[in-house]
């Protein structure tokens, strides 16, 4: 690990399954009894659409910064962007012909790493690190590939910076043995590492304590329900601050549908999914040959909202759902093709209501906030709407005026709930790169006394 001063600028880099987020951020005047202020955000650059050319890049200075002055981007396609690692090639040349940043002054370049298996601390990007991530892209395949190929051209854009992996397992790792151990022989489920690891912990972490802040109490003190709800999405159960259960298992795949992942299935629909016969046969003559990379294939790209109504954003099929109830309200007719939006929309509420109340249970009925994050929960004031309206029964209430408030509230976290005594509803505006910053920033082992 190389030397690096006490001050210096961080790069945080979050690699999607089609996306790229980016943040520079400068520790500087550091305070460690104050760590809601321990960073300062310089800039953002987005990559999306990676994986469906031509990639769209945005590249933006923060709002609140002085003295940095160069061109900013927005929605710019670039043509020359094929994969994640010439993605991070295309930020880099920008940054040093737009903006007037020596990209020189960057120390640490920390990199959201979906699965960790084993590790639950930060690590330095070594050799043997490296290929132990590698080892582990078959139980995130939508995400571990994307992030080591930015790693390589961090290493070699970057030789002086330390590349630092933070792995979204890592928050999940106070889960009890009898939640995080699944139900097979357990000599082979230890030597392979098959369990519950869960994942989008870095949200999870940056939630706890923006929402700790937010009621004023300790997070050992919270007991929540939060719902990352995104293209990819999941829901955790937090106990005193720490995770109890999450929906995400083994790999991201399980839990909650996705734009393109399942969700939890039956373990042998992949089995009649793909049978010859095109219907249930155990007929030995009728199998096929199913290998873990084709069923990875299936459940994870080929699954999810996408496979239901042939778009990936839920917005979209807020839209026509709502189009199609308002026709069908006026007494047209709706043919039966149209009824897949509403199907789509119901499923998801249907599977976050099911966690929902089970971790309800899980934590006694002592839970002080249902959070909702990520792009989804945070924009759609239709699904937020529809979950609170089930969580009736539990003691939860939503105030419609403040729900529709959300997008021109600027708050990280924001009330949308009547209840101000326990059962609180929150709307978390979730930030993983700020996250790994700020871990980075207050990590003894990564600065200079």
């Amino acid at each position: 690990m190389s030397e690096t001063p006490k001050s210096g600028f961080i790069l945080s880099v979050n690699a999607g399954s089609s996306s790229l987020k980016i943040s520079l951020f400068r520790r500087d005047g550091v305070d460690v009894q104050n760590p809601h202020d321990i960073v300062d955000l310089l800039l953002v650059s987005t990559i999306l659409n990676i994986s469906a050319p031509p990639a769209i890049f945005s590249f933006k200075f923060a709002a609140h910064n002085e003295g940095h002055e160069g061109r900013e981007a927005k929605k710019e396609p670039v043509p020359s962007i094929k994969d994640h690692a010439t993605a991070f090639a295309h930020f880099l040349d920008y940054l040093k012909r737009e903006a007037s940043i020596d990209r020189g002054q960057i120390v640490h370049i920390c990199h959201r790493v979906v699965h960790g298996g084993s590790l639950f601390t930060p690590v330095v990007i070594t050799d043997e690190s490296y290929h132990y991530i590698e080892r582990l892209s078959d139980l995130a395949p939508l995400h571990n590939g994307g992030a080591l190929s930015v790693m390589k051209a961090c290493i070699a854009e970057l030789p002086n910076a330390n590349s630092i992996a933070y792995f979204d397992t890592s928050f999940h790792c106070t889960m009890p043995a009898h939640i995080s151990t699944c139900a097979i022989r357990q000599d082979i489920a230890k030597k392979r590492g098959l369990k519950k690891y869960g994942f989008h912990g870095l949200s999870y972490a940056f939630i706890l304590q923006a929402v700790s802040t937010h009621l004023r109490k300790d997070p050992s003190q919270l007991n929540l329900i939060v719902m990352h709800l995104g293209s990819g999405a999941s829901m955790c159960a937090i106990k005193e601050g720490k995770s109890l259960d999450t929906t995400m298992g083994l790999t991201p795949v399980s839990g909650l549908p996705g734009a393109t992942r399942s969700g939890a299935i039956d373990p042998s629909l992949i089995f009649h999914y793909t049978n010859r016969a095109g219907r249930i046969s155990h007929k030995p003559s009728l199998a096929v040959d199913v290998h873990v990379t084709t069923a990875e294939d299936i459940l994870n790209k080929r699954a999810g909202w996408n496979a239901l109504t042939g778009t990936t954003d839920f917005g979209e099929i807020v839209k026509h759902m709502k189009e199609v109830d308002a026709r069908k309200a006026k007494g047209e007719e709706i043919k039966e093709e149209e009824g897949k939006w509403r199907l789509a929309f119901d499923m998801f509420l249907d599977r976050i209501l099911g966690y929902l109340g089970g971790y309800y249970v899980k934590l006694g009925g002592k839970v002080d906030a249902l959070v909702f994050a990520a792009g989804i929960g945070e924009r759609s004031i239709e699904l937020r709407e529809a979950v609170v309206a089930h969580a009736a029964c539990i003691g939860f209430e939503l105030d419609p005026e403040l729900n529709a408030k959300v997008d021109s509230n600027e708050d990280v976290v924001i009330d949308i709930g009547k209840s101000n005594d326990g059962h609180r509803v929150l709307v978390c505006r979730t930030d993983e790169q700020l996250e790994m910053a700020k871990e980075c920033a207050l990590d003894p082992r990564f600065w200079q006394e």
